[in-house]
């Protein structure tokens, strides 16, 4: 795995948890509406983060200054981020682990208690076997024993948690185009 920019959905490494949300409905509360321009450079962006816009324009049809005003109403709008994804092993995170949350109560305020955590790298609630899968990123055993044991489990409302530590990363892309 290598650092690249691409444009997706995961979490920038710095601000607040809730800048780094992105935002799901446009600012008159509806989802934004993409169209095949958008959408073709969202998966310009996909393919190679760092893409000039003026490459970018050339692929789809625009001019370069009207891409870049394109890119940046999806980024205000929270449809993508662009942002380096390393590999957590190369930059010193030698430990990482998906957690199973069961809850009792509010699932989202125990939710919003785990996003505000750093070692938090994504926060999903699901149906299933658990409430929340929690993807947890550690500079060590020690490290992910401590946020488990003293930190996960003391967020009030937290029933229970399963531990799925990563032995191998095989794959791990954003790639999903944009259907």
């Amino acid at each position: 795995m290598h650092s690249d920019l691409v444009a997706s959905r995961s979490a920038e490494q710095k601000g607040s948890r809730e800048s780094r949300e992105p935002s799901r409905e446009s600012r008159n509360g509806s989802s934004p509406q993409l169209d095949a321009v958008s959408l073709a450079i969202i998966e310009q962006l996909q393919e190679d983060g760092r893409r000039p816009y003026a490459a970018i324009g050339k692929a789809v049809g625009l001019s370069e200054a009207a891409v870049r005003q394109r890119v940046q109403k999806l980024l205000d709008q929270g449809v993508m981020q662009i942002v380096a994804v390393t590999d957590p092993l190369t930059v010193g995170f030698r430990r990482q682990a998906m957690v199973g949350v069961n809850v009792e109560g509010d699932v989202e305020a125990v939710a919003d208690a785990l996003s505000a955590m750093s070692e938090c790298e994504y926060v999903v609630m699901t149906a299933g076997s658990f409430d929340l899968m929690v993807e947890i990123v550690c500079e060590d055993d020690d490290h992910l024993l401590e946020v488990i044991n003293k930190r996960i489990r003391a967020v009030p409302g937290v029933r229970s948690t399963e531990s799925f530590v990563y032995l191998k990363l095989k794959k791990q892309t954003y790639m999903w185009g944009t259907r």
